[in-house]
């Protein structure tokens, strides 16, 4: 299946690692990376296509990854796309956190560079999911 993915992440090692896998590994040719979340909504309507997954950051700035959801969510355009927050804060309870404010899914940092294709697969398929082991 071929698709579209934004990726919105600050750090420059986690981009470079997403880039290699998505393009290099799966073969997707259509990866976006914001490296902050600086007018978002303004930047990803100026994308070539709009996104079939977006992946975000959840401690980015100026807008967290919840900030961010919340923006897609209620833009008409954005709103059915699966998001999944990418972060290394996966204890219970911030998962608990991530599913109640409506993300699709979330995935440990650092990725786990064997079990990611697949997950991503997955979230690209409109399956949910929640890898929170590291």
């Amino acid at each position: 299946m071929k698709a579209t993915i934004l990726y919105v992440e600050d750090e420059p090692e986690n981009r470079e690692i997403m880039r290699l896998l998505v393009e290099e590994i799966l073969g997707y040719k259509d990866l976006a990376i914001f490296e902050t979340s600086e007018n978002f909504i303004e930047r990803l309507e100026a994308l070539p296509q709009q996104p079939n997954v977006i992946l975000l950051d959840i401690h980015i700035v100026p807008h967290d990854g919840f900030q961010m959801l919340e923006m897609l969510r209620s833009h008409e355009r954005y709103h059915d796309i699966p998001v999944a927050a990418l972060t290394a804060s996966v204890m219970n309870e911030e998962v608990d956190k991530l599913k109640k404010a409506g993300f699709d899914g979330v995935i440990a940092k650092p990725l786990d560079m064997d079990a990611f294709p697949m997950m991503l697969e997955r979230i690209i398929n409109g399956e949910k999911v929640w890898h929170i082991m590291g």
